[in-house]
C-alpha cells in the first residue's frame, strides 16, 4: 500500500470519437497500453459548504489545490489525493500527493470517527504516509472540507518509459447526493454534443516531437477543462432554473 507522489505538466483536449480513433491509429508506434488499460474511475471531490475550493479552481488562481478521493469499479481501495497546480507561462505544473486506504477505512473516516492520522499511525504505514496523512486532515479539519461531488468515468490508458501519459476519458457522469462509489440510475450525464471525449497528456516535461506533429495536424488544441469545475457549474445553472 504505497504512497506516491507526483509532478508533472498536464494538458487537456475536447475531441470526438472520429478524433480519438485517429490519434490512436498515430500514436501506437510510438507509446503502449496501460497495465490498466481500460478503467471505470469514480471520483469524490471534497469542499467547503460554499464550494470554495472548485471555485478557486474555476477562477484559476495563481495557486489552487483539490482533496479528492479515487476508487476504481471492482477495486476495495480508495486513493485519497491532494492535487496542486502552479500558475505558469508555460507549464502550468502539477503535483498530486495520495495515500491509499481501503473503502472501509475510508467510510470511518468520513463519519469522523477517527482521523486518517491514527488510522495511519494503528496500520504502522511509512513516514510519507503519515506526513500526507498529516497534509489531509489538516485540510478537512482547517477548511471544513466535506465530500460534495461525485464525477464518473470510463478511461483508456497509454504510457511511455519516459512518463508520458496519455489517456481518454468518455462517459462523463455525475452526481451531489448518496455519494457511495456506485452507480446509480439517477447519474447525469454531463456532455449533450458530439465533442464528448477529455483527451489527457501527462509528461514530465515538454512533449515530444512526434507527439506535437500529431496534435497540430489533426487541429488539436489544448483548453482549460476541470471536469467537477464544468459539472459543479452546470449544477448551479440547474439549480437556478
Amino acid at each position: 500500500m504505497k504512497s506516491k507522489v507526483f509532478d508533472r505538466i498536464e494538458k487537456k483536449y475536447l475531441i470526438n470519437k472520429a478524433q480519438k480513433s485517429q490519434i490512436i491509429n498515430e500514436i501506437k508506434h510510438h507509446i503502449e497500453k496501460d497495465n490498466y488499460f481500460k478503467s471505470e474511475i469514480f471520483n469524490l471531490y471534497f469542499d467547503t459548504d460554499n464550494y470554495d475550493l472548485i471555485s478557486q479552481s474555476i477562477d484559476w488562481t495563481n495557486f489552487k489545490h483539490k482533496l479528492r478521493a479515487r476508487s476504481y469499479s471492482g477495486y476495495d481501495r480508495v486513493f485519497l489525493e491532494i492535487k496542486t497546480k502552479l500558475r505558469e507561462k508555460e507549464s502550468n505544473p502539477g503535483y498530486k500527493r495520495r495515500v491509499m486506504i481501503t473503502r472501509k477505512d475510508f467510510d470511518i473516516l468520513v463519519s469522523q470517527k477517527t482521523t486518517l492520522v491514527d488510522m495511519i499511525s494503528n496500520q504502522q504505514r511509512s513516514k510519507i504516509d503519515f506526513q500526507i496523512a498529516r497534509e489531509i486532515d489538516y485540510l478537512i479539519s482547517h477548511l471544513k472540507l466535506s465530500p460534495k461531488i461525485l464525477v464518473m468515468y470510463h478511461r483508456e490508458s497509454y504510457k511511455k518509459e519516459d512518463g508520458l501519459r496519455i489517456t481518454f476519458d468518455e462517459n462523463l457522469k455525475y452526481r451531489d447526493n448518496d455519494l457511495s462509489f456506485t452507480k446509480k440510475k439517477h447519474d447525469k450525464i454531463y456532455f449533450k454534443d458530439d465533442k464528448n471525449i477529455i483527451m489527457e497528456i501527462k509528461s514530465r516535461g515538454s512533449l515530444p516531437l512526434w507527439l506535437t506533429k500529431i496534435l497540430s495536424t489533426n487541429r488539436i488544441y489544448p483548453q482549460r477543462f476541470s471536469k467537477v469545475g464544468k459539472i459543479y457549474e452546470k449544477i448551479i445553472k440547474e439549480k437556478n432554473v
